[in-house]
């Protein structure tokens, strides 16, 4: 019996090891492994190289630009991409050689433009949004989906398992990477200035609150019918300052940042239940059927309470 039962717990415990591993989260997966070569510098903040003029060995400070995040790339969606799918072949050589920089980079519509395996993504839509938005406008070819989409860090932005607040914040953090204080980014792309976002958005109440809650395209971009989120990044002077839009009964945000989970958007009486209930409440736009009766209901019961009790003090009075 014991033989059985020890027998038993060894088969259990085996079962149970193998279930812990293979149900391992993918960002602990080691990325490819032609990647390592490049990782050995592009991995830390430092690197060294032998001076072939000098014959000593140098070291020196990586360009944060380059450090690449083992962690962040792993959870990417091109995690299983080898640095040279989208990097010239000749980088395998070590020192790169100088004239590289000056090559032209493989760009994200190469591989996803034009190709029926990415039609459900509408990336050629996408693509011609971006071209008519105030950045395409402004920089033409040089604003390219790089600039906002980190291609080693890049997730999907919408799935089940992803709160609002965390979707806001993921798209408000590719806007405040170059419309921030530092403006570092910003100006590699132009000479003028951004622009103190505080005081662009001085006229908005509760403007923290906001930021936390709703994604800066809310307000800044068009709305797109047949795209999830819209790319057509408008000018300033055309943003939605108007508060109705979106704290009302037609609520803008329900054609945009909740539309990918408004599975039933309106009731037969008129009023926005299911995803919004779940996890925000905007004034206006926020309510439900059940929960209106239920306070007509109480507020009618108190309201007789109060003339039955009046109606009493009357006739004692008499």
């Amino acid at each position: 019996m014991k033989t059985r039962l020890f027998s038993l717990g060894i088969l259990l415990s085996g079962i149970l090891l193998f279930v812990t591993l293979t149900s391992q989260d993918q960002s602990e997966e080691a990325p490819p492994p032609d990647n390592y070569e490049c990782l050995k510098c592009h991995g830390k903040n430092y690197y060294s190289f032998e001076n072939e003029v000098t014959g000593m060995k140098v070291h020196k400070k990586m360009n944060p630009y380059f450090i690449l995040n083992h962690q962040k790339y792993n959870q990417g969606v091109h995690n299983s991409f080898a640095c040279i799918d989208c990097h010239l072949p000749e980088y395998e050589t070590y020192p790169h050689a100088a004239e590289l920089k000056l090559e032209p980079q493989y760009g994200c519509m190469d591989c996803h433009g034009d190709d029926p395996n990415y039609a459900k993504f509408h990336f050629d839509e996408i693509s011609i949004e971006v071209e008519g938005s105030v950045h395409g406008n402004a920089l033409g070819d040089d604003f390219k989906c790089e600039m906002c989409h980190n291609p080693h860090y890049y997730e999907l932005g919408y799935s089940k398992d992803k709160r609002i607040e965390e979707i806001v914040a993921t798209a408000n953090n590719m806007c405040t990477e170059c419309h921030n204080y530092s403006q570092d980014k910003f100006y590699l792309l132009s000479d003028s200035c951004a622009g103190n976002q505080d005081i662009t958005h001085s006229w908005l109440p509760s403007k923290e609150l906001h930021f936390k809650s709703v994604r800066c395209i809310e307000c800044h971009s068009t709305i797109s019918d047949s795209l999830i989120v819209s790319h057509n990044i408008v000018e300033k002077e055309s943003a939605v300052k108007n508060c109705v839009e979106c704290h009302s009964t037609d609520s803008r945000l329900m054609s945009t940042l909740y539309k990918h989970r408004a599975k039933e958007s309106r009731s037969k009486f008129g009023f926005i239940n299911g995803a919004m209930m779940n996890e925000s409440f905007v004034v206006g736009a926020t309510k439900n059927y059940y929960l209106n009766v239920i306070s007509i209901v109480l507020f009618s019961f108190v309201f007789l309470i109060i003339l039955f009790h009046a109606f009493l003090r009357i006739i004692l009075k008499k």
